[in-house]
């Protein structure tokens, strides 16, 4: 019999705010996080929008001395943590240490840190780089510095698959629990990729929306005159814990993970596969080990992007896997209101999946107003939703084709 596994805590840092309160409120008035970006000149880029986090403050989380060493991203995976360690009420003594691991990854690590470093080298030469130029930039030194924090000696992963990252290293964390290699896993995702560096390469791709004029608007998943999606920055993290390990120390058990798919499009570099059919993979896989009946599932929380392509085919994924079903899921998707975090994205909205299946709404889609008839399911739009779920879904999708589904349930003695 599979070990069960269950989240006891999340932390949340987004452009909707620090802290999980912060963010759950936003979400369900429909209020958007994404402006003009303030932390570099954008006035030459194509786009000059982005989610930021504009209320952290990293000393409220770690010393000043400490806060400088690392790059944003760690600093904000850090910050969740403690959130979620706080939820789950949660100390990794010695007696827990070797069984507490960590798996939480970064799409791409410590961009600005490179960056800045680069134009220190033009500059002043080789002599004036920091020594912790690349211990602060590099994407496993997220776990890194959560497993020296919290003194977990148990497995420490750091998963890199673009904009599934969050949602893989989530589900490679279950299974690590279900093979009985730890009784404990920090999971989740980080993210502070937010540069002129990264604009300007996503703008090389038209990848990303230009509607600068009307940043609030300019998210719009499913939406027929949706034009890209929106660079965000921010982390989610949850704790998993096996159940019995969970129960005997009392924890709050805010749903249970039952199920994760993971697949390969093997198409293209940047766009998904026909109609959905590696998406579709992902999901059927999450199901199968779930082994919940389809109908037992009321809520998609969509990778939903604002693309074209991403909108279109994972609609027909949904449909092709749960069928006539498909029309009685409430789909919504977070990055119309916190842009896309990359790394980070995945792990936020499975926190936010999980969010609502313990407190029984939905969040909207916003910015739908004109939807794509293409995009033929209920996206929940503009108003948040209250319903009673049995279980959910979290999709993720990334460049080079490498999708991610986790399947969470309510918990059930």
């Amino acid at each position: 019999m599979k070990r069960r596994v269950v989240i006891t805590g999340v932390g949340l840092v987004t452009p909707l705010g620090t802290g999980v309160e912060k963010n759950w409120q936003a979400l369900m008035a429909g209020q958007c996080g994404i402006g003009l970006i303030t932390k570099f000149e954008a006035e030459n880029l194509a786009t000059k929008i982005a989610g930021e986090v504009l209320d952290f403050e990293p000393t409220d989380f770690m010393a000043a001395k400490d806060a400088k060493r690392v790059g944003t991203f760690i600093q904000y995976g850090l910050a969740a943590t403690d959130m979620a360690m706080e939820m789950a009420g949660l100390t990794i003594d010695d007696s827990l240490s070797t069984k507490t691991g960590v798996s939480v990854g970064s799409g791409l690590g410590g961009l600005e840190l490179l960056e800045r470093n680069h134009d220190i080298l033009k500059k002043s030469g080789p002599r004036r780089i920091s020594p912790f130029f690349i211990p602060g930039m590099i994407s496993n030194l997220a776990p890194g510095n959560i497993s020296i924090r919290h003194n977990a000696k148990g497995p420490n992963l750091s998963v890199v698959t673009a904009c599934a990252t969050g949602s893989h290293s989530i589900g490679e964390g279950f299974k690590v629990i279900q093979r009985q290699d730890a009784d404990i896993m920090v999971a989740g995702g980080t993210e502070s990729a937010v540069t002129a560096l990264s604009v300007a390469g996503f703008n090389a791709m038209k990848a990303l929306s230009t509607r600068n004029d009307q940043p609030e608007k300019a998210s719009r998943p499913f939406d027929a005159d949706r034009d890209g999606f929106i660079m965000a920055e921010g982390a989610g993290i949850l704790i998993l814990e096996e159940l019995e390990f969970a129960l005997r120390r009392g924890a709050p058990i805010l749903a249970e993970i039952v199920g994760y798919g993971a697949s390969a499009d093997a198409f293209h570099v940047a766009a998904p596969a026909p109609e959905g059919e590696g998406a579709a993979r992902a999901i059927q896989l999450a199901l199968d080990d779930a082994g919940l009946p389809k109908e037992t599932y009321g809520y998609v929380n969509a990778h939903g992007t604002s693309t074209y392509f991403n909108d279109l085919y994972e609609t027909m994924a949904i449909r092709k896997v749960f069928a006539n079903h498909a029309d009685k899921l409430l789909v919504s998707s977070s990055k119309s209101m916190t842009g896309h975090m990359l790394g980070g994205t995945g792990a936020v909205e499975a926190a936010i999946t999980v969010l609502s299946l313990n407190r029984g709404m939905v969040h909207p889609t916003i910015n739908l107003e004109n939807q794509d008839e293409l995009c033929d399911l209920n996206y929940v739009p503009n108003q948040a939703r209250k319903i009673t779920l049995d279980a959910a879904i979290s999709n993720s999708f990334g460049f080079g084709g490498t999708n991610a589904c986790l399947a969470f349930s309510r918990y059930q003695d």
